[in-house]
């Protein structure tokens, strides 16, 4: 859940609230949901039939065979990590930095300041064995939730359901318009639910992952879903989604506005950079287990299956994965980062993985499932469908950066391939 929360919806609701025209960003948040709930289903049964790091590093492999493809998926999963696991923490420290301006004013270069320092902070919280990260975890989603929770319950007195609730549906010139405002808004929605699987990265250190896995991911979305749809609500009936769409820093905004008070709203924000921190520290972790779990199996650079001599945690791969993401804080802005991350992922990882798992089905239906997704294969396919829409509904130079991802990582396949096949006869 604080991977799921971090600096997530306290940026993209602006976002969200100025593509859909208000009110009617509500229909990101629904749709977001909804592909959270299918897409987690894949991830519930496939987590639960294979708990062990790498997530869907090992799922492809499963699902796909020992055929060429069982090869290929992987390794795309493997070369897209390297770029968009730094991305997905550079976006979570650049978000940071951008809600400490609220604090104080800081300048551009500060902010890179602030956002590399904090990926070295974080990176340093971890460097340690994965119980007392636990103990950690828990600690900050008290935090989480309970300012989530502040949030919502302060808008009560100030709620006005006329505000709230006009979608305005009929400020978008046409159907057309409305379905890639969806399409584009729904994007950064996804993106704040982003997190759900992360347990998945971890299978090998989770106790009883048949059950714990499943249930995990499915009280995570059922949780932030009820918190986002809430808070977005709230905000809405109290603010006027002008406002709300010329933010940078919304909910200290709000909790300004409610209270009358700049110190309520700087209380807010440190709370909020504190559950930024939070799901940043979620998000590492997690990412630290992929390039570990591929080296093991031979697939990958071999210093990255190291762990550490007394608390046996993969801390080569921690390292790279949080010192790249280090200099990515420092390079690139919020907006392009968001829908670069989720368009580079989407074909390989989320729609390859749904697609994977209903062949897997049909073409080993006897096989054991500890967990088996509900009315299979629809979540599977609904899943597939949104993910494929918002996919088309946005940028074109975004498609054609996600395709230049999969090429390259295409190329670097066969000529790896060719290179160990002649090295091995040679």
């Amino acid at each position: 859940m604080i991977d799921m929360v971090g600096i997530g919806p306290f940026v993209t609701l602006p976002i969200i609230v100025t593509l859909m025209h208000g009110p009617a960003s509500v229909l990101a948040w629904l749709l977001g949901a909804l592909l959270a709930y299918s897409d987690g289903m894949v991830w519930a049964e496939l987590g639960a039939k294979w708990p062990q790091a790498g997530g869907s590093y090992v799922f492809l492999q499963k699902i796909f065979g020992g055929r060429k493809l069982g090869k290929l998926m992987p390794f795309l999963f493997i070369w897209q990590t390297t770029i968009q696991a730094p991305l997905v923490i550079a976006s979570g420290a650049i978000g940071f930095a951008k809600y400490c301006s609220f604090l104080v004013p800081l300048t551009d270069m500060q902010r890179k300041m602030v956002s590399g320092a904090l990926v070295l902070l974080l990176i340093t919280l971890l460097y340690r064995n994965i119980r007392s990260i636990g103990r950690i975890s828990v600690v900050l989603w008290v935090i989480t939730g309970g300012t989530i929770l502040w949030l919502i319950v302060s808008g009560i007195n100030s709620f006005d359901a006329s505000r709230a609730f006009d979608l305005r549906l009929d400020s978008f010139d046409s159907s057309a318009l409305l379905f890639v405002a969806l399409g584009k808004s729904s994007l950064n929605a996804v993106y704040s639910y982003l997190g759900y699987y992360n347990v998945c990265h971890l299978g090998g250190e989770i106790r009883d992952p048949g059950k714990n896995i499943p249930r995990s991911i499915i009280i995570s979305i059922t949780g932030i879903a009820v918190l986002y749809l809430a808070m977005q609500t709230v905000v809405l009936g109290v603010l006027p989604w002008q406002q709300i769409a010329g933010s940078d820093f919304v909910v200290s905004e709000y909790f300004e506005h409610i209270y009358s008070s700049h110190l309520v709203g700087q209380i807010a924000t440190v709370l909020i950079l504190v559950i930024a921190a939070s799901a940043l520290f979620a998000g590492i972790l997690g990412y630290s287990r992929i390039p570990y779990a591929a080296a093991l199996n031979g697939d990958f650079f071999s210093v990255f299956s190291r762990v550490h001599p007394k608390h046996k945690f993969p801390h080569v791969s921690l390292l790279v994965i949080g010192g790249v993401g280090f200099v990515f804080s420092l390079l690139f802005r919020l907006g392009e980062v968001i829908t670069a991350i989720l368009m580079m992922r989407m074909l390989v990882q989320f729609v390859s993985q749904a697609l994977g798992l209903i062949a897997w089905h049909y073409r080993e239906p006897q096989a054991e499932r500890p967990f088996r997704m509900p009315l299979f294969p629809v979540p599977a396919i609904l899943s597939i469908a949104i993910w494929l829409f918002i996919f088309l509904s946005n940028e074109t130079r975004y498609k054609v950066f996600a395709a230049g991802i999969i090429t390259s990582g295409v190329m670097a396949f066969y000529i790896r391939d060719r290179w160990l096949r002649q090295h091995a006869n040679g």
